[in-house]
């Protein structure tokens, strides 16, 4: 079964790197120019959508100008009960309320990580980051706006409402593989490859600001020698684009 993981896993990973390259290249480039232009990156997923998101978050060897987009309740599972997080997505004009109450402004970019891309919340973030000027990034599966229903009322999905999607080629129920003796498809592989996709992404734009001359503002390890002295001056240099401190 592990080694049945694995090669689900890769293939799909082979799926997302052939069939994505340009989607890659054009958004790592729309990365490389929000940061060059000064204004803030924004990085949003719930449930477990949310562990791709964190997973570039102040991380050592990652740009340190990401910032995590949260509303609380759908970050992981850390609420109890577990189910309220899925309920929240589903909320009407609840994304309004978080981007009024963030310091998201026109310029800006917002990378929406959702799988599926068919609920309230990812979709509505989408639709108003946009009417506020902002660029947006849309990491999902295609293959659910045509094999399932969207649960916002104007009937469409995230990837309807941004400036670039990246496809993650993940199947519609998120599992890949089937064993005699169990009842239901098993193996979820979707974290392991949009939190591929995102390393991705962000290298992507790592090298467009250094072919543009530009030093990309890169975090160290804080485990190595000079780690931390080096991250607080990464910090200080794009203190207005860093809003985690």
């Amino acid at each position: 079964m592990a080694g049945a993981f694995f090669d689900a896993a890769i293939g799909l990973l082979q799926q997302v790197r052939e069939g994505e390259s340009k989607n890659f290249g054009a958004a790592g480039a729309l990365l490389a120019d929000t940061v060059a232009e000064g204004g803030r990156v924004f990085v949003f997923g719930s449930g477990h959508s949310a562990l791709p998101a964190q997973d570039v978050v102040y991380r050592a060897g990652g740009l340190a100008v990401l910032n995590l987009l949260t509303v609380p309740g759908t970050v992981g599972v850390d609420v109890r009960p577990a189910t309220l997080g899925s309920a929240l997505e589903r909320v009407d004009g609840l994304a309004g309320a978080v981007l009024d109450s963030s310091p998201a402004r026109a310029g800006d970019l917002l990378i929406i990580i959702s799988l599926s891309g068919r609920n309230a919340l990812p979709v509505e973030l989408a639709m108003n980051a946009r009417a506020l000027g902002l660029r947006v990034v849309g990491v999902t599966s295609v293959a659910y706006a045509s094999e399932t229903r969207s649960r916002h009322t104007t009937g469409t999905f995230l990837k309807d409402h941004c400036d670039l999607v990246l496809d993650s080629r993940i199947p519609v129920g998120d599992a890949e593989l089937t064993a005699e003796g169990v009842a239901t498809r098993f193996a979820p592989a979707s974290t392991v490859v949009t939190s591929a996709m995102m390393q991705a992404l962000v290298a992507t734009a790592a090298g467009e600001l250094a072919e543009r001359g530009i030093d990309p503002p890169l975090l160290r390890s804080g485990n190595v020698d000079g780690g931390h002295d080096w991250n607080a001056q990464v910090m200080e240099q794009y203190a207005d684009q860093v809003l985690y401190r």
